[in-house]
This record gives structure tokens, sequence and C-alpha cells, in this order.
């Protein structure tokens, strides 16, 4: 027993030293398996084009982006097409009368200075003008308002202001200053009579009057500036046809071709990276998941290469239908088995497992099929895979038959035809009923053909992975099984046991949602490795010595602790479902053997409490760890005298509290909640199978009865 025990904590440490090397080297191999789907589809494609030479295929834009030139032509158009703004300056007005009343304010000043000449008054007054008013009037001009009267002299003022107020009052542009000017001086020679004062005035009001109108600089900007935001930008649309095969090209379409990347030969490697950055992200998400998911991806590297194949062959049969894509016939993508992958995950593995990889497959798919899309993703692909894989896992189930896999195949089918019946809706294209016709039966075909392949390649993964699947689980339970017929001749009692704690343990481990059926058929076999030695243990010794009598409790130790890993060897050389052989291994976990301990102490031993320890290993998933109750329980509970609900309610409480405490539930993961909710179903299990019952009266008593 101490071999058995040496060798098998050795072979568990080496397996966990090399579990995460491996894991990486399956998850690396995943990314290779990825990366190799998905490479020819995004290799760039070397276009031979020139400027006024056909084309030689249907060129069509691989992304969304921006014809600068086109956008910049329609910016000028637009500024073109603006006029410039102006504004009336009614400010004007007001400062070119004020430039007259300094002309006939310095003439009157003039006037009253007799000591100055007229000759050096008039050229004072030029000067002063040039420089104060910006205005040159002749000789004449100033000699007539040094010499008139000042009754005339401010007449004269009122008239030249009044012209040019009126006439500044109107919007006057600087082509229009001319015709301004003329109406000023008809004003005036309306009301002046003198010649002499009229012409002084009009050559006056002719260099006062001014445009008022003007261009307005900073207006205009800023209305420049929101027509050129208004301007849409000129895109070339994802998909955009930019040549048809035989066209010539043109310089525009060159250019057309140049701006969207396909002539750009220092960015072909661009892809690989972006390809590489994508797998990256894909297989990290599925290792993610994997580590934090209570799945068997978490608990197996062999689960995870099977996980792996599963992926290896959905991958290639979309790789195989988009090389038949070549033969150009409609909606022959339709006709991938996309719910292929999902059904065998959710049928192998787990349904959460299904359902997580669906949205995986789809991606992939949406990459392997974009030779029918213009860009790197077909998103109506895409939208196809993600309905159908899901499907594969919705309508298998949580608990999977081969019964229900052609059904299902059924379900997928419809739902297929139904979704790319939503495609042709969308599509503003004619309906046509002929291509519609073949598309629909393509997908009609994918959900027959995902159900026929699931059905042949699960024995082949059922067999070469010893998976336990539910199809599995049920014949095992069958009990003409060798093993099972080996415990019921030759340990009835232990067969009848194991029948009760798989009661116990499958309605417990249905109620806190672990695998009921996996908890039942493991219970049939838990206790296999006591057909070696049958009357050592109690259940089987009917009306017979007990065999430990005559026994020190060393070598009846020994016999016991052996049984669990004796049950282990005889399942693992009948080629048993490891979780099975787990279950036979784990179910006593290292738990004392209390009796022997303390009948040795009575016989006056030194016995170390280690030595009559089962060596384990402790429980590593749920169902190990209730079977292990309801072992315990079942056995306690076949020992007590007239048990009640209450005295069943204590003794399963008792036994899990004693667990816990032990430490015999560290290495799994169930909840304090779920022990107490599996502690309760046993409970109300026991109080069914050992519930009171009526007593009869015998022979005797009926026939006292009758002579009464």
């Amino acid at each position: 027993m101490a071999e058995y025990t040496s060798k098998n904590k050795t072979k568990r440490w080496s397996f966990g030293k090399n579990r995460n090397t491996m894991r990486l080297c399956l998850f690396l191999l995943l990314g290779i398996i990825l990366y190799a789907s998905m490479f020819d589809n995004i290799q760039p494609e070397e276009l031979d084009v020139a400027v006024s030479e056909p084309a030689p295929e249907d060129i069509r834009s691989p992304v969304t982006v921006e014809h600068e030139a086109q956008t910049q032509a329609r910016e000028q158009e637009a500024l073109e097409s603006l006029d410039p703004i102006y504004v009336h300056r009614n400010d004007y007005a007001q400062i070119q009368i004020e430039k007259v009343n300094a002309i006939f304010d310095m003439a009157l000043a003039l006037q009253e200075d007799a000591d100055v000449g007229t000759n050096d008054q008039v050229s004072y007054m030029q000067d002063v003008i040039h420089q104060d008013v910006e205005q040159t009037l002749s000789e004449e001009t100033l000699e007539t308002l040094l010499t008139i009267s000042e009754e005339q002299l401010f007449m004269g003022r009122d008239v030249a202001r009044n012209a040019v107020n009126e006439v500044m009052s109107e919007d006057i542009a600087v082509d229009d200053v001319p015709a301004a000017r003329e109406e000023a001086e008809e004003r005036i020679s309306r009301s002046m009579g003198s010649a002499r004062m009229q012409e002084a005035l009009s050559e006056i009001v002719n260099h006062i009057i001014t445009a008022n109108y003007i261009y307005d600089d900073e207006a205009t900007t800023q209305r420049q500036e929101e027509v050129l935001d208004e301007v849409e930008p000129a895109l070339i649309r994802e998909g955009e046809l930019l040549v048809q095969e035989g066209e010539i090209v043109s310089h525009e379409t060159y250019d057309q071709i140049s701006a969207t990347g396909l002539l750009d030969e220092d960015s072909s490697w661009y892809p690989y990276m972006g390809l590489f950055m994508f797998v990256v992200i894909m297989v990290a998400m599925t290792a993610l998941y994997a580590e934090q998911s209570s799945t068997p991806l978490r608990y197996s590297n062999r689960t995870l290469l099977l996980y792996v194949i599963v992926f290896f062959i959905t991958l290639a049969t979309m790789k195989l239908v988009s090389v038949l894509q070549l033969l150009e016939i409609d909606g022959i993508l339709w006709v991938t088995p996309i719910a292929l992958g999902t059904m065998l995950l959710a049928h192998l593995l787990a349904y959460r497992v299904a359902i997580f990889s669906s949205v995986l497959f789809a991606l992939a798919g949406s990459v392997i099929f974009n030779d029918a899309a213009a860009g790197t993703f077909h998103a109506t692909f895409l939208s196809y895979a993600l309905f159908s894989g899901l499907a594969g896992a919705f309508f298998i189930g949580k608990i999977p038959r081969i019964s229900k896999v052609l059904q299902s195949g059924g379900f997928i089918a419809i739902l297929n035809a139904a979704t790319v019946t939503a495609f042709h809706f969308f599509s503003s294209s004619q309906f046509e009923a002929s291509s519609y016709g073949l598309e629909v039966s393509f997908a009609l075909g994918s959900g027959v053909l995902a159900a026929v392949l699931t059905l042949g390649l699960v024995p082949f993964f059922e067999t070469g992975f010893n998976i336990l699947t539910p199809t599995k689980l049920i014949e095992l339970s069958n009990a003409n099984h060798p093993l099972l017929r080996k415990v019921l001749l030759e340990a009835p009692g232990t067969y009848h046991h194991s029948v009760m704690v798989g009661n116990l343990s499958e309605a417990a481990c249905e109620a806190i949602g672990a695998n009921g059926l996996l908890a039942r058929v493991s219970s049939y076999y838990h206790d296999l490795g006591k057909t070696k030695h049958p009357l050592y243990f109690i259940e089987n010794q009917l009306q017979t010595e007990n065999p430990h009598d005559r026994l020190s409790p060393e070598v009846s130790k020994r016999i016991i602790i052996d049984h669990p890993y004796d049950g282990a060897k005889i399942l693992q050389d009948h080629n048993m479902p490891k979780e099975i052989i787990d279950v036979a291994k784990e179910h006593h976990g290292t738990t004392l053997l209390k009796y022997f301990y303390h009948k040795a102490k009575e016989q006056g031993m030194e016995p170390k409490e280690e030595d009559y320890r089962y060596p384990g290993p402790k429980a590593q998933f749920k169902e190990s760890a209730v079977i292990g109750i309801a072992d315990g329980v079942e056995a306690a509970v076949r020992s007590m005298g007239a048990p009640t609900a209450d005295k069943i309610e204590k003794l399963v409480n008792h036994i899990i509290r004693e667990r816990l405490i032990d430490g015999q539930f560290d290495e799994c993961d169930i909840t304090l909640k779920e022990l107490s909710i599996a502690a309760g179903t046993m409970c109300e299990t026991l109080q069914g199978t050992f519930h009171s019952r009526i007593e009869y009266p015998d022979d005797e008593d009926e026939k006292e009865k009758d002579s009464i």
C-alpha cells in the first residue's frame, strides 16, 4: 500500500509539473490552426493596373477611405459659389460730415485773421487739409471759401453736409461712388444759386463722398469656414466598385485605387500583423475562459486537446466550403456546417463551452469567407454563423442525447433557412426566386449535414478520448455490465449499498446543479474494490462471523484502506472513464479509519493517526465530494436503529461538518451553500426510504381476531 501511494503521488506531481507547459503548447497549437486557416484570406492582392489600360478584374475598395482630391475639388467649388459679404457702414457718413465741418471751420478761422494774406492762407489751408482731412482741394475752391461772406460760408457748409448725409445714407459700393457724387452735385446745384459756390461745394463733396458698402473680410472668412464644414468629404465606401473588368482605367479611377491602399506595397505586411493580433486575442480569450470557467477545459489537458481537434475540424469544413466557392454557385457558402463544432462541443464537453465557441467560429468564418466581401470580414456570414452555431448549442441542450442530434439538425436547418430569407429581404435588389431557392436549399442542407457529421464523429471521440457522455453513462448504468454483475454476485450487500448511494448522490447533485447522472453511475462503481475481499465489509456479512475479530487492527486497516485503490485498478484495467476511476479513489479522501484506530488504542498499541487515514486524493470535483458524503451517510443511517427525521438530519449534518473540519473539501469547488442544499436533499431522500411502516398482524393474531 505504501508503494502504491508513493507511485501515485509521484505521477500526480509529474503531471502537475508539466501541466502548464502542455496547456501552453495546446493553446499555441490552437493559435497556429487559426492563423493558418485565415492566412490566405488576408493576403494583399497584387494588382497590375495602369492608366489607359483595361482593368484585369473587378476592383472594389477594401476599406472606407476619403478621396482627398475629390474632397478638395468639392471645397473649391463651394467657395467659388459663395458671394463675398458686404456691410453698410453707417458711421462713414458721420466721419465724412466731420471732414466737411473741419474744412469750413478752418476757412472761418482764417477769415478772422486779417494779418495773413489770402495766398498764404490758401497754402496753409492746403497743407492742413491734406494732413488732417486727407483731401486735396484746388486753390480756386479754397480762395472761394476764404473770400465769401460768413453767411455764405455757413450756408455752403449746411448744403455740403446735407448732400453728403443724404447720399451716404444709401449703400454706396466702390463702383457706385461716381454716381453718388453726381447725385450730390445735383443736390448742391438745386440748393445753391451762386455758380462759384456750386463749383467749390461740388469739388468738396466729390472728395468727401466715398463708398460705405464695403467688403467684410472677417464675415466672409467665417462664412467660408462654415461652407467648408458643410461640404461632405468624398468617401470611397468599402465594397464600392471602382472599375469593372475590362474597363479602361482613367486617371481619376487610378487615383481612387491608389487612395484605397491597393497599390501601396509598403503596407503589405500590415494584414499579417493584424491577423496575428486578431488570433492572439481569440486564443487569449479562450485561455481566460478555460481557466476561469467551471468546465472540463479548466481541469484536463486531454479535454483541451479534444477542444483543439474539434476546432480544427470546424475550421477545416469552412475552408473546404470556401474552396467550393470557386464553382461560382450562388449561396454555396450557406452549406457550411457551422453547427457541427457547437454540437460536438455541447455533446462531448459542456453546453457553456459550445456557446462560447460559437462566437469564435463565427469570427473565424467571417474571415475565411471574406472573398465574397469587400473588406476583411464578411459581416453577413458572421451573423449567419453566429445564429447557426448558437442554435447547435441550444437545441442539443444541457443534457445531450444522441437521439436529439437529428432533431436538432432539423431545427438548425429551419433557422438557417429563416436567416438566409431575412438576408434576402434586407437586400434592396430584386428578389430572384431561383437564386433564393438555391440558397435556402444550401442553408437547409447545412443543418442536416451538421447533424450527420456529429453522429458520425461522436463515437470516434467517445472512444478515442474515453469521453463520458450521457449516452455512455446510461450504458454503464446497465445492471448487466460485467463489473456491476461482478459486484452483484460477489458482494450483494455492497451492490445494494452502491445503489442507495447512487440515489442519494444523484438527487443531491441535481439540486446543486452538478451532473446527477455522473454521480449515480459513479456510485454504482465506487466500491468495486470490495469485491476483492467482500466478507471483510459489514454489508456483506450476512449471519456470518466478522473476520476482523480474528485480525489485528493493522491488518484490518490495510484491507479496508486498499479497497478504493483496488477498485480504481480494476476500473483502469477495464478502460473505464477517468471520472468514474477518480470517484473510486477519492470518495474516502484522507478520512480517518476511526474504528480500527480506536481499536488499536484499546489493545495498548500506540498507532499514528496518519497510518490509519486513507492516502487520498481528496475530492477534486463536486460529484466526487457528494458521493463521499452519501457513502458515509448511507452506511451510518443503515446502522441506525429506528431512524427518524430528526435523527437523520442530525446525522447528515454531523457527517458533513466533520468532513468539512477535516479539510476533505479543500481541493474541490463545492460551496457551503451547496453542501447545505445537498444535506437537505439527502435528508428528504432518506426519509422517503426509511419512513415509518404499519405493523401488520401475523396469522395467529388474525385467527384470534376471527374467533372473537
